[in-house]
């Protein structure tokens, strides 16, 4: 399996992301630097976190233009996978891979620490290890973390089971204490039409090893090994 990790000037999560990609698949994934017009073949694209562009104008605007978001969307369309965590969600809503924004916390204030996120499916590549309703923990650095989708949207996105995650409680109720950022509906996450493509607002990878006092992340980078490799 090859795995690719893009960086944009600005990426702060692209090392964290390629050492969890590593330890789940026994080699290094290749790091595409975002100037570059084309991509290597990859049966996975990561787009990590960070502040792309410093987040001039909105986060992820810029970096949605940049040249090899040409290919990877291409090559989103024709259904390779592609993970996109915190700016990369907000990358993949500005490139239009997912519908929707990502908009500032209802706090207004920068919000860094774990949270707890409901698993609404486990049939994508994504989450096959774990089980649906599981209760995991993640954490959260963001400002402009507050997804928002109009009502006809947000319908949509539950018709068609394309939430992945959404902020709970210990107990998994979704509740609005739950809520650190104010998202609509709780979503920490949404799919694409075919749930090949992710964007998930908390850090997987910040929680993906025993070192760092937490492993739920590390299912998610190893259910793609299993089913990818």
């Amino acid at each position: 399996m090859k795995a690719s990790v893009i960086v944009f000037p600005g990426s702060n999560c692209d090392r964290d992301a390629a050492v969890a990609l590593e330890a789940a698949l026994g080699h290094a994934p290749i790091m595409v630097w975002h100037g570059d017009s084309e991509l290597p073949n990859s049966d996975l694209i990561l787009l990590p976190g960070g502040f792309s562009y410093g987040d001039y104008l909105r986060s992820g605007a810029m970096a949605a233009h940049s040249p090899v978001m040409r290919e990877v969307v291409r090559r989103a369309k024709a259904g390779t996978p592609v993970l996109g965590i915190c700016n990369g969600f907000q990358v993949l809503t500005e490139s239009g891979l997912l519908p929707g924004v990502l908009m500032r916390n209802a706090s207004l204030r920068f919000i860094c620490k774990d949270v707890l996120l409901k698993v609404e499916r486990n049939d994508t590549a994504f989450a096959r290890q774990y089980a649906k309703g599981d209760v995991v923990r993640f954490p959260i650095a963001h400002k402009d973390g507050c997804y928002f989708a109009d009502e006809a949207t947000l319908d949509r996105l539950e018709g068609e089971n394309r939430v992945a995650f959404r902020y709970c409680d210990a107990a998994g109720a979704v509740t609005e204490e739950a809520n650190p950022n104010g998202s609509r509906r709780n979503i920490a996450g949404i799919y694409n039409e075919t749930g090949t493509v992710l964007g998930l607002m908390p850090h997987p990878e910040r929680l993906a090893d025993a070192a760092l006092c937490g492993t739920d992340g590390a299912k998610m980078f190893a259910s793609l090994v299993e089913t990818l490799h």
